[in-house]
């Protein structure tokens, strides 16, 4: 039980704000009200500022509140999914509000989490996140109800998949497809095309991949790298693996890639402020800093070889071992 005077009014996502029909019927019903929600950390109510107009409408002084630990985004997720099936639901034209705010505040979240969490179809949330560009981040991944992030194009996931499998090939296929995005079974497969020595994608994926590859252009450089994973992608699954980022040289590694990272679309901005009289010198510097990650990419290349030959040798041995066993009569 906490003072009313105490609480704050909601950031509610009701674009008509309280109905006054709804706060006297409450209050004359008699009942007792729910607890309401409230954010601890700065009393604002979340959910139930009807209950608490009718409960000063009945002259009480305190009214029974269940806290809420966490951020404002959250918090106005919280809001909106407690006003969608009872009390007085949202419109849907509050609900699509309230969606296209989310689609801002969380635009990783797949189109059917968020169609969940505001009442909708996850088609609508789609026709929304295509129609608010402008103010949504974009971004190549999903992540779904369980939790899990997915690449937006299952090429990518596979190529991904391709790339994980060939630098660590003993690798369980269950860490593969959680890296990757990919569900088991196509984690699987492209291990299956790998040792076949075919590409990690299907015919049709190929064939597209390598018409792209083909065509002469002057985009050619900027389709190449949009055919492979993007950095954005391999650096957030890098950084959710407990062998990088829960020791101390790994996460020194993590912060060394998250700032040499540098997309495409972004150098006309940066070097377009680099002063004239500072040009060379920043030429030189990141010549040098691409020749240091140059000599680190051919070494882990290295690397990812002699483990893979030291696998092959291995097998082999066993392979030879085995048939021996089966000459001998063992």
């Amino acid at each position: 039980m906490v003072s009313i005077d105490s609480l704050r009014v909601s950031d509610s996502p009701r674009s008509a704000g309280e109905d006054a029909e709804h706060i006297r019927t409450l209050a004359e019903s008699g009942v007792e009200l729910p607890p309401i929600v409230v954010m601890s950390s700065t009393k604002r109510v979340i959910d139930g500022m009807h209950r608490l107009r009718a409960a000063e409408l009945r002259g009480a002084a305190e009214i029974a509140v269940r806290y809420f630990d966490g951020e404002e985004k959250e918090a106005f997720v919280l809001a909106v999914t407690c006003n969608i099936a009872h009390g007085l639901p949202l419109s849907l034209d509050d609900r699509k509000a309230a969606a296209t705010r989310i689609l801002r505040t969380h635009p990783l979240w797949s189109d059917r989490v968020i169609g969940r969490a505001t009442g909708l179809s996850a088609k609508t949330v789609g026709t929304l996140r295509s129609c608010s560009t402008g103010g949504v981040p974009q971004s190549n991944v999903r992540i779904g109800r369980d939790g899990r992030s997915r690449p937006l194009d299952p090429t990518e996931g596979r190529r991904l998949a391709g790339r994980l499998i060939q630098e660590n090939p003993s690798a369980p296929l269950r860490q593969i497809a959680a890296k990757a995005g990919v569900s088991l079974g196509t984690a699987s497969d492209v291990r299956k095309r790998l040792r076949r020595g075919e590409s990690p994608l299907p015919g049709r994926d190929r064939r597209r991949e390598d018409a792209a590859d083909a065509e002469p252009s002057p985009a050619r450089i900027d389709r190449t790298e949009k055919s492979r994973p993007s950095r954005a992608l391999l650096l957030s699954h890098l950084s959710r693996d407990p062998s990088i980022r829960l020791t101390e040289d790994g996460r020194v590694l993590l912060r060394w890639l998250n700032v040499v990272t540098v997309r495409s679309q972004d150098w006309a901005r940066l070097l377009g402020n680099v002063p004239p009289h500072r040009v060379t010198v920043i030429a030189e510097l990141a010549r040098g800093c691409a020749d240091t990650w140059r000599q680190v990419a051919e070494h882990l290349e290295k690397v990812a070889v002699d483990l893979t030959n030291v696998r092959t040798t291995d097998d082999e041995t066993l392979g030879q071992a085995h048939r021996a066993r089966l000459r001998s009569g063992a």
